[in-house]
């Protein structure tokens, strides 16, 4: 029973932060294209604000939830009298999980603060630079996202 509400956390907080990155790329961005720059921008930061510290919640949700699945079945199956060897699956999962989490680290704390004092200096050509840093990298994000999902439901 713990290890399902465990799985059914990690999940969640995968469709949260995968998700959100879909709806952002493909739909909230093209859909503001048409405003002026500085009502597009704030808004984007707005809305980014509020992302990224559910991302931020839902990306150390992922991490503990997951190590702790790993840490039970590997217990497990010590105490049974086996050796504990992680699926290829697992093994892919994770390290590309500990790749995006850094991202996200680099796109929040770094990218998004320059964003933030653009938008302070009302310097709308730096802001839309910055934007576009942050929009690349969500989109390697994505990437990488959807191919954790890919790689776990095939292989797993």
């Amino acid at each position: 029973m713990i290890f399902s509400a465990l799985k059914l956390i990690h999940v969640l907080a995968v469709i949260l932060w995968v998700g959100g990155m879909a709806f952002a790329h493909f739909f909230l961005r093209p859909s503001v294209q048409t405003l002026e720059a500085p009502v597009r921008l704030r808004l984007l930061h707005a809305v980014m604000k509020r992302f990224f510290s559910a991302v931020l919640v839902a990306s150390l949700v992922v991490l503990v939830t997951g190590l702790w699945m790993i840490g039970r079945v590997a217990k497990e199956t010590v105490q049974a009298g086996l050796s504990f060897n992680m699926p290829l699956d697992w093994t892919i999962m994770a390290t590309l999980g500990v790749v995006m989490i850094a991202i996200f680290g680099h796109i929040r704390f770094a990218l998004f603060k320059r964003f933030t004092r653009t938008l302070e200096a009302t310097d709308w050509p730096a802001a839309g630079a910055a934007m576009a840093s942050i929009r690349t990298w969500v989109f390697v994000n994505l990437c990488i996202g959807i191919a954790i999902i890919v790689v776990t439901l095939l292989m797993g």
